[in-house]
């Protein structure tokens, strides 16, 4: 969100999409739709279980990848792709699907933001910029629910 907020006020044109979250799931997605208006997707279908839905969150993620491939064909300066590590790691993209990616935003000189933790480490290498933002404590360790406008 601080990244896309940065570069709006530098008068970047921004593609925001969310990996894994269902619209309207997150406090977030409605400054981002008000900000970015098509340039913003959130294509989830929610919280992912291992199991029976994988094909179902697989899907989503495809189709996330495939608009924002479009995306960037259509002259743009960033893409933030939100939770696109997490999708990496639950094996909804693989790591042929992210190289491309990478490719495809170094061909056309976009930025790219992919967010998520525990990166590969092929990944880290590639990438120009790694920041870390780890846990500390948690409401969720005393057994406090997620709280709206706190993790959603």
């Amino acid at each position: 969100m601080g990244q896309a907020i940065r570069a709006l006020g530098q008068g970047f044109k921004v593609v925001f999409g969310q990996f894994l979250k269902r619209n309207g799931q997150a406090g977030e997605q409605k400054v981002l739709k008000e900000l970015l208006d098509e340039n913003f997707w959130a294509s989830g279908i929610g919280f992912f279980r291992f199991g029976t839905e994988k094909k179902k969150h697989q899907k989503k993620a495809l189709e996330l990848l495939e608009w924002a491939e479009q995306k960037i064909d259509s002259g743009i300066d960033m893409l933030i792709l939100d939770e696109a590590i997490y999708a990496l790691n639950m094996k909804l993209l693989r790591k042929q699907d992210i190289e491309k990616l990478i490719t495809h935003c170094r061909k056309h000189d976009v930025h790219l933001v992919l967010t998520g933790r525990n990166s590969p480490e092929w990944l880290t290498t590639l990438a120009d910029l790694v920041s870390e933002i780890k846990e500390v404590k948690h409401p969720y360790q005393k057994g406090i629910k997620a709280q709206k406008g706190i993790e959603y």
